[in-house]
């Protein structure tokens, strides 16, 4: 006797939702759930607890994979797929150190969305992608910076002034103070002329 299972999808669009819920509805084993930002999905998963949750990492009120956190912190058998358009290995390493079970791209062919779940599926606290190891490796030569760490840390380069540098980056001079504190940390420096030091000798400029 098959066990229905439960699954939420957790997206701002309802193309979106309708789509991926038409694939799936498709499998009478499945039943489906919705939800449009990060507040449902948390009211939705006390409330239904789904065997699999299918998110979107950009939603209205939070980042999707705060949802993956929390969920994996209460569900160690929770099948948690991640859909984005960005592959980077940002966005895909920070999906698996989230504790997320699967990464698709949300441009993926439905049958790659139906995979990825089944995956999910039977195996919760794995985690599989496209290229994965290639993105751990240019992650780790990286030090796990964001694209926009890495565009700051570029810029260090000029030596122009605090002000002057976030003003070319249109952010405040506390944001930019933020992204350099996460700079130094990732990169194990104290200071600009060791983060130039650093990233010239490692290749990232």
């Amino acid at each position: 006797m098959n066990i229905t299972k439960r699954i939420l999808i957790i997206d701002d669009h309802a193309v979106v939702r309708q789509g991926v819920k038409s694939a799936l509805q498709a499998n009478e084993n499945y039943q489906i759930f919705e939800a449009a930002s990060k507040l449902e999905a948390h009211a939705q998963i006390a409330k239904i607890n789904p065997d699999a949750i299918i998110v979107d990492i950009n939603l209205p009120d939070g980042n999707g994979l705060e949802i993956v956190s929390w969920a994996r912190s209460i569900s160690k058998s929770l099948a948690i797929v991640v859909l984005s358009f960005n592959e980077s290995s940002e966005f895909v390493i920070g999906a698996m150190k989230a504790g997320a079970s699967a990464f698709l791209n949300k441009s993926a062919p439905l049958p790659e969305l139906k995979s990825a779940l089944e995956f999910a599926l039977l195996s919760p606290e794995k985690f599989s992608a496209k290229d994965l190891n290639q993105k751990i490796d240019v992650n780790e030569r990286s030090f796990g910076l964001s694209q926009r760490e890495l565009q700051i840390l570029t810029l260090l380069y000029r030596g122009d002034p605090m002000k002057v540098l976030a003003a070319s980056l249109f952010i405040s001079e506390a944001t930019l103070k933020t992204h350099l504190s996460s700079v130094y940390r990732k990169l194990a420096v104290n200071n600009r002329v060791q983060a130039i030091e650093k990233a010239r000798s490692a290749g990232l400029t």
